[in-house]
C-alpha cells in the first residue's frame, strides 16, 4: 500500500482538504462525481490553482493508508462503492462531517478498515462550481484522541490546517453542533448570511435553540455549560457577517439539506432523554418543508 490519500467528496471542505494537502505535499487523489479541469482555491489574498489528479470511478482506486471522507452527512450511504475499493486492512478512515455519531454512521461502509476516526472540521468555504472552492476564514480540524489518529497531524505537516486531538470528543463534537444549530438552519431558512443572526428577533431564537441543545448534550455525556452557549452567541457575532454556511449553500444550489444530521441529531437525542425541545422540532419542522420533505420523510 502506497503513502497516498484519497479525499470522497469535491463540495467545499474535499476541495480545499485536497488542495492543502497537495500543496504540502502529499500524494492525494479526488475521489469526484463530476469531473472538472483543474482545483481553484479563492482566499481573501490571493487565487491559487492546485494540481490533483481525479478519479470518477471506483474501480480507478485501490487500496491507501488515508480515506478523508468529506460528503454530507446525507450522503454517506452512496460512498460505499468507493470505500469498498479503498479501505484496506491498514486503512484509516477519517470522517469529516457534520453532526455526531461519525463512527456509527461509517463503520457498517467500511468494515474492515483499521480505525475510523471522528473529526470536526472548523472552516468556512463555499463551492463556487466544480472545482472552485471560495475560502473565507479558518482551517482546523479536531480528531478523537486514538493511537490510530496520532497518524493525521503529521500528514497534515506543512499545510494551513492547525489539527488537535482530544479525548473527549463527545464534547468536541457537541460544541460545534451548537454552533451548527443556529446558523445553519436560520441563515438557509431566510436565504441570509450570517449578519442575519445579529438581526433583531433572531437573538431570542438563537438563545432559546442552544439552551435546548445544551440540556440534551450534557444527557449524551457532553461537558458543556451555558458558558459554551454564550461562547457559541460571540463566536458568531465575531463572524464574518457576508460568510455562509453550508446549509445555505446547499439551498441556494438546489442541493438536498444536512437538517437531519444537525437539527434532527438534537431531536432524536432529545426524544431518547425525554427532553422537550420545541424551537429545535420547529426548526426542523421548517427545514424538511424547505427540502419538499414531510415530517414523515415524503414529499
Amino acid at each position: 500500500m502506497s503513502g497516498k490519500v484519497a479525499i470522497i467528496g469535491s463540495g467545499a471542505i474535499g476541495g480545499y482538504l485536497a488542495a492543502e494537502l497537495a500543496e504540502a505535499g502529499r500524494d492525494v487523489t479526488l475521489c469526484v462525481r463530476t469531473p472538472f479541469d483543474r482545483l481553484i482555491v479563492e482566499e481573501p489574498d490571493r487565487t491559487r490553482q492546485v494540481a490533483v489528479p481525479l478519479a470518477t470511478r471506483p474501480e480507478d482506486v485501490g487500496p491507501v493508508p488515508f480515506v478523508l471522507l468529506t460528503t454530507k452527512s446525507q450522503d454517506t450511504a452512496g460512498t460505499k462503492p468507493w470505500l469498498d475499493r479503498l479501505v484496506g486492512p491498514e486503512t484509516i478512515v477519517v470522517v469529516v462531517q457534520n453532526g455526531v455519531g461519525h463512527e456509527e454512521r461509517v463503520r457498517p461502509l467500511a468494515p474492515g478498515a483499521r480505525a475510523i476516526l471522528p473529526a470536526i472540521i472548523y472552516c468556512s468555504a463555499e463551492r463556487v462550481s466544480p472545482g472552485r472552492i471560495r475560502h473565507h476564514a479558518y482551517a482546523r480540524l479536531t480528531l478523537s484522541a486514538t493511537e490510530a489518529g496520532a497518524a493525521i497531524p503529521p500528514l497534515f505537516a506543512g499545510s494551513a490546517f492547525e489539527v488537535a486531538e482530544d479525548p473527549d470528543f463527545t464534547t468536541v463534537a457537541w460544541r460545534k453542533l451548537l454552533g451548527n444549530l443556529v446558523a445553519n438552519p436560520i441563515t438557509a431558512l431566510t436565504l441570509r448570511r450570517i449578519r442575519v443572526l445579529g438581526e433583531e428577533g433572531i437573538g431570542p431564537l438563537v438563545s432559546g435553540v442552544l439552551a435546548e441543545a445544551l440540556r440534551v448534550a450534557q444527557a449524551e455525556g457532553a461537558k458543556l455549560t451555558p458558558a459554551d452557549a454564550d461562547q457559541v452567541v460571540a463566536g458568531l457575532g465575531k463572524a464574518n457577517p457576508d460568510g455562509g454556511t453550508s446549509m445555505l449553500y446547499d439551498r441556494l444550489a438546489g442541493r438536498p439539506l444536512e437538517h437531519d444530521y444537525i437539527t434532527g441529531a438534537v431531536v432524536r437525542a432529545a426524544e431518547r432523554h425525554g427532553i422537550e425541545v420545541p424551537l429545535n422540532r420547529a426548526l426542523l419542522a421548517l427545514c424538511q418543508a424547505a427540502s419538499g420533505r414531510g415530517l414523515d420523510g415524503s414529499y
